[in-house]
């Protein structure tokens, strides 16, 4: 009997690839040693296994279009590095038995002709998913709750840069020479009454390297006022939360331009959140 190896690692394992592919080659070929089965080739996948569009995996189903019943197998160490999407894995399951190719995972065997199989095969495959959304759950509510607590979450917008305290936590400093380009560009639209456009073009001259569009997002962002947008999810509307950084301009002034950019228009208000 002949066997194909897959080994994959996912994104989060980056940090330990190689240890991790050569435990699970190590495993698997330990595997074919004790079954005495004979190893064709082994494979390499760097990628996530949500979706059967992989790299590796693909060129791996084309060989076995076309050079059908070379391998009788292919294997794994278990389910989740098969799939981690329950639905895709049962219907490429089902094409690979076609194709007269075995998919098992040695440390989580079954019977895949014994029907009742197939609901702890569900088991195994959807337990990686759902690991994944509640570690995506988790994520989200902690980088809400960060920006709730005042602390920027993205990386910085033009006028300040990243740092980060000697505890590890990141924050937002104020970039003076950029940032004075900022202060200088909101304090024009006001005070010399320019349009929009001849301000960017001579913000740009004085060194402001972005492009029209983001200016424009430049002036709408209330970070510059030391304030937080924080978009609204679920049961929560949009709120603005104050930030632990410190401010390029003031506040009036940032109402004043919007006022402008609004055409005289006093801009809508957004709820604040006392943290």
């Amino acid at each position: 009997m002949k066997a194909d190896l897959y080994i994959r690692v996912s994104t989060d394992e980056q940090a330990e690839k190689g240890y991790s592919q050569r435990d699970q080659e190590e495993r698997l070929r330990k595997y074919c040693a004790y079954k005495n089965i004979q190893i064709r080739n082994v494979i390499y996948e760097d990628f996530s296994a949500k979706t059967f569009l992989r790299p590796a995996w693909k060129k791996i189903l084309e060989s076995y279009r076309s050079k059908h019943g070379q391998v009788q197998k292919i294997l794994f160490t278990k389910w989740g590095r098969f799939s981690r999407n329950a639905a895709d894995a049962f219907q490429m399951i089902n094409l690979l038995r076609k194709l007269g190719v075995e998919p098992c995972a040695i440390e989580q065997p079954l019977d895949l002709d014994i029907p009742e199989n197939k609901i702890m095969l569900g088991i195994y495959l959807t337990s990686p998913e759902v690991e994944n959304d509640r570690r995506a759950i988790n994520v989200r509510n902690g980088m809400r709750r960060a920006v709730k607590e005042g602390r920027y979450m993205n990386g910085a917008p033009i006028g300040y840069i990243n740092r980060t305290t000697p505890e590890g936590k990141k924050y937002i400093a104020v970039d003076p020479p950029k940032a004075e380009i900022i202060k200088w560009a909101f304090e024009t639209i006001v005070n010399r009454q320019l349009h929009i456009e001849e301000v960017y073009r001579l913000a740009k001259e004085k060194g402001l390297s972005c492009g029209k569009n983001h200016f424009w997002n430049v002036l709408r962002n209330p970070v510059y006022y030391g304030k937080i947008f924080l978009r609204g999810y679920k049961d929560e509307p949009d709120c603005i939360v104050k930030g632990n950084h410190d401010p390029i301009i003031s506040e009036k002034l940032f109402i004043d331009v919007q006022d402008r950019l609004n055409g005289g228009k006093r801009v809508r208000k957004i709820q604040w959140r006392n943290s």
